[in-house]
C-alpha cells in the first residue's frame, strides 16, 4: 500500500489498550494509530469520523460491546468512500468465544497480547488490506455482516428455557401502573429502551425489565425475526417493506402506525422481498 495503514483500538482497560499500542509499534512500526477509547459509543463515533483501515475491538465494553459496536458502525458506514475496515477482536480467555471466531473467519487477540499471536494477526491484516487495495467494498462489507451475524448469534451458549407464553409486563395509566400478563400472541414487536424493553401490542404499550438479549432466547425465531440491535419484530405483522433513497430499509406495520428502521446487520431478511 502507499499510504501507511491505520488504526482505532476500543479497549475499555487502559494498561491493556497500552500494552496493545506497545506490542503493535514492534509488529508493525508503519501503523497509524489513530485513537484509542474506551467505550462501545465512542468507537462507532471514532470510526465515522476517522475512517481507520483497522478496528482493534475489545468485545466487553461499557455500553455496546465489541460485537454491537461493529455491527452499529457498518449499519452506518459509506462503502462508496471506503472499505469497512477489517475487524479484529479482543478477548480474555473463553473457549466458546474462541471457537465462535474461528468458525466465521474472524481475527482475534487472547489479553493479554502475546507477540507471536500479534504477528500473525498483522500479517493476517496486511494481507487483507492488500486484497481491499482492489476494490469490491460492498461484498467486503457484506463478508462482514456475514460474520457479524454469525458471531452475535453465538454470542453465548444456547439456553435451556421454555418457549415463552405469557409476559409479566407493566403499563401506566392515570391511576398508576398496573401489572398485566400479557399474551405473546398479542405482541407485534419489542423495542430496548434504556434499562426496559418495550412490548407493543396493536394498541396498548407495555415494560418489561428483561434485556432483549435475555428475552431472544425465549422467543420463537421463525415467528419474531430481529431487525435491529434492539428491535425484534413479529414476522406475520410486517405490512411492507420500504427502500429509501440512500438504500436503508424500514418496515410498517399491520396495526401499528409507527415504521422500524432495518439495519444493514439483517436487512438480508427482506431480500426477497
Amino acid at each position: 500500500m502507499n499510504a501507511a495503514a491505520t488504526a482505532l483500538i476500543a479497549e475499555d482497560e487502559p494498561l491493556l489498550a497500552q500494552a496493545l499500542l506497545a506490542e503493535l509499534a514492534q509488529a508493525w512500526p508503519e501503523l497509524r494509530v489513530l485513537a484509542v477509547v474506551g467505550d462501545g459509543a465512542s468507537a462507532v463515533a471514532h470510526a465515522l469520523r476517522l475512517a481507520p483501515d483497522v478496528l482493534f475491538f475489545d468485545i466487553r465494553m461499557p455500553g455496546l460491546s465489541g460485537l454491537d459496536a461493529a455491527a452499529a458502525l457498518a449499519d452506518e458506514w459509506d462503502t462508496s468512500a471506503k472499505p469497512f475496515p477489517a475487524l479484529v477482536f479482543a478477548t480474555a480467555y473463553d473457549q466458546y468465544a474462541l471457537q465462535a471466531f474461528e468458525a466465521q473467519a474472524v481475527d482475534y487477540l487472547l489479553k493479554p497480547v502475546q507477540a507471536a499471536r500479534l504477528a500473525k494477526t498483522v500479517a493476517k491484516l496486511q494481507a487483507a488490506l492488500a486484497q481491499r487495495a482492489g476494490g469490491a467494498s460492498q461484498a467486503q462489507l457484506e463478508l462482514t455482516l456475514a460474520q457479524l451475524r454469525g458471531l452475535l448469534g453465538a454470542a453465548g451458549p444456547a439456553s435451556a428455557v421454555a418457549p415463552l407464553q405469557l409476559l409479566q409486563a407493566s403499563s401506566s395509566t392515570a391511576a398508576g401502573t398496573t401489572i398485566r400478563m400479557v399474551p405473546l400472541a398479542e405482541v407485534l414487536y419489542f423495542e430496548a429502551a434504556d434499562k426496559y424493553l418495550r412490548v407493543l401490542t396493536a394498541d396498548q404499550e407495555y415494560l418489561i425489565r428483561t434485556p432483549l438479549k435475555d428475552l431472544l432466547p425465549q422467543l420463537d425465531g421463525q415467528a419474531f425475526w430481529q431487525i435491529h440491535r434492539g428491535t425484534v419484530v413479529r414476522a406475520s405483522a410486517i405490512e411492507a417493506v420500504l427502500r429509501d433513497e440512500a438504500g436503508k430499509l424500514s418496515l410498517s406495520l399491520r396495526s401499528r402506525p409507527e415504521r422500524l428502521a432495518v439495519s444493514r446487520l439483517y436487512a438480508h431478511l427482506f431480500k426477497a422481498m
